[in-house]
């Protein structure tokens, strides 16, 4: 294994534009974008337009850093053109968008008052990301999970900022830790699904 240690960057954005491009820093680094979308996730709801996103939060957005160690890595997530003084849930995602597939809480983020944001977590944010379930109450084979996606904590939120053109109530997922959250505010759709950026980090 290498000595150096590679690093993911990652531009979340609230369109699907950006370019993303590799280049070496160490063994391996990737600038990616995470995008914006809508995503409904309950009752077989599809993906809503990332256009809700984009026109009633036009500047959201982050970046997001993941650094591989030994043993696990650490993710930093920063969020800017949020809400004030708005709560958000992240995740790490088999698919970009509904129905996401397996899905694994990571974090809550408090954006400010200026609309800033920012967790760090530790854990396998790389290649080897997967759940299992070998028997219990539900059974699957290994499951790679390798998006990221972040949803609103309180459902109430984008519906009064007229994120759900449409609607005629707040959209709730489970995307919390009450399983009461509300839709997806950003993601890495630009990957192809089973080739998410998490599956360019390696240890």
């Amino acid at each position: 294994m290498s000595s150096a240690r590679p690093t993911i960057r990652s531009i979340l954005a609230p369109t699907a534009a950006k370019a993303v491009t590799v280049v070496a820093t160490g063994a391996v680094a990737a600038a990616l974008s995470l995008t914006a979308t809508a995503g409904a996730a309950t009752g077989g709801a599809h993906a809503r337009s990332s256009s809700a996103i984009s026109a009633c939060l036009p500047k959201a957005g982050g970046h997001v850093t993941i650094t591989p160690g030994k043993l696990n890595d650490t993710m930093t997530v920063n969020l800017h053109g949020m809400p004030p003084n708005t709560g958000f849930d992240l995740f790490v995602i088999q698919q970009p968008t509904a129905p996401f597939g397996v899905s694994w809480y990571q974090s809550d983020i408090q954006a400010n008052d200026n609309g800033f944001g920012s967790a760090t977590v530790r854990g396998i944010f790389d290649n080897e990301t997967f759940s299992v379930s070998p028997g219990g109450t539900t059974t699957f084979a290994p499951t790679h999970q390798y998006h990221l996606g972040v949803w609103f904590n309180d459902p109430n939120v984008p519906f009064n900022l007229g994120c759900e053109p449409g609607a005629t109530q707040a959209i709730v997922t489970p995307f919390n830790g009450e399983q009461h959250a509300g839709i997806q505010v950003v993601n890495t759709a630009q990957f192809p699904v089973d080739a998410g950026p998490l599956s360019h980090v390696h240890r």
